[in-house]
């Protein structure tokens, strides 16, 4: 069974989930299709706004819910981190080309270090200085730098969005499987009981 992991590497509730959602898909035997894409596009075709836009106090809960979480699954993450807001679309692009060279499992460690140097280690991940090192810390060829910046890359990440869009996804992290949709980490027990049926 296969699920579609909708997300962008600058989501801290993607960073939340991410290490859970591999440990349910290979508990379950399923097969994970790795997906990031431009919620700059998603959230304005689904009525959503950018945490900027968003109200005061929804940002304000934003942050009661992080340190919840965080606590909680004993995920250490830096509420403020230095570099947040990011371009996400250079770490987007990244994990595209760890995926399209070596498939889903490179592709799943590349955006799980592009999670944890935002939300635990106050790196930037639009620096391509740093894009590297995280590369040659997680044992992956150099050359998938040069590789993310190919039309080939920018394509395949339109189309993921433009296949979120189609699936109804709406928000980070969403994880679908045969059209239905589990939005958001705190959903990925109910992802779990679903793939035991």
């Amino acid at each position: 069974m296969d699920i579609a992991y909708y997300f962008t590497p600058v989501s801290p509730w993607a960073y939340l989930g991410h290490e859970r959602l591999r440990a349910i898909a290979k508990a379950a035997g399923a097969r994970v299709q790795v997906l990031p894409v431009d919620y700059g596009v998603i959230f304005p075709a689904s009525g959503g706004l950018p945490l900027a836009k968003r109200a005061p106090q929804r940002q304000a809960y934003r942050l009661v819910e992080l340190k919840r979480f965080s606590e909680w699954l004993k995920v250490p993450l830096n509420l403020k981190p230095r570099f947040f807001p990011v371009d996400a679309g250079p770490g987007a692009r990244l994990v595209i080309a760890a995926d399209m060279a070596a498939g889903p499992p490179a592709a799943l460690t590349i955006a799980g270090a592009l999670m944890k140097a935002v939300w635990a280690e106050e790196r930037n991940v639009a620096d391509r200085a740093t894009l590297a090192e995280l590369l040659a810390g997680n044992a992956l060829a150099a050359s998938l730098l040069a590789e993310s910046e190919a039309p080939e890359v920018a394509a395949r990440y339109e189309a993921n969005t433009q296949q979120a869009l189609a699936a109804g996804v709406f928000g980070a992290p969403s994880y679908v499987v045969e059209g239905e949709i589990f939005w958001g980490q705190d959903r990925l027990e109910f992802l779990e009981r679903r793939l035991r049926t």
